[in-house]
């Protein structure tokens, strides 16, 4: 199985960006599809981004709220999975969270994944 591990939040202002990275150990990432999900406090998770590695040619799709602001990538030699975020906003302001599932499309269904890391604070001062 695979372990996950996120990094790279911080307190960012308005406008700014941040790189979340998610490590993954045990497998190769490349067998999973994989995605990134958000929970703001009093809110369900939600996802943010997801890319099929081993579907689709790494096809990527993202959620509407942040379509053109972020990038999912990942770098098959360094196990990783990223999350580049541009002109972050207030709303953008959760923990963000890795996950990643084998056998199966990427899909925006967060109950579909089985496979997840422990989070970091994303906070996106106005």
């Amino acid at each position: 199985q695979v372990q996950l591990a996120e990094s790279g939040g911080g307190l960012v202002q308005t406008g700014g960006s941040l790189r979340l990275s998610c490590a993954a150990s045990g497998r190769s990432m490349s067998i999973y599809s994989m995605a990134w999900f958000r929970q703001a406090p009093g809110k369900e998770r939600e996802f943010v981004a997801a890319i099929g590695f081993s579907w689709s040619g790494g096809s990527t799709s993202y959620a509407d709220s942040v379509k053109g602001r972020f990038t999912i990538s990942g770098d098959n030699a360094q196990n990783t999975l990223y999350l580049q975020m541009n002109s972050l906003k207030p709303e953008d302001t959760a923990v963000y969270y890795c996950a990643a599932v084998r056998g199966i499309p990427p899909t925006v269904v967060a109950g579909a994944y089985n496979y997840w890391g422990q989070g970091t604070q994303v906070t996106v001062s106005s």
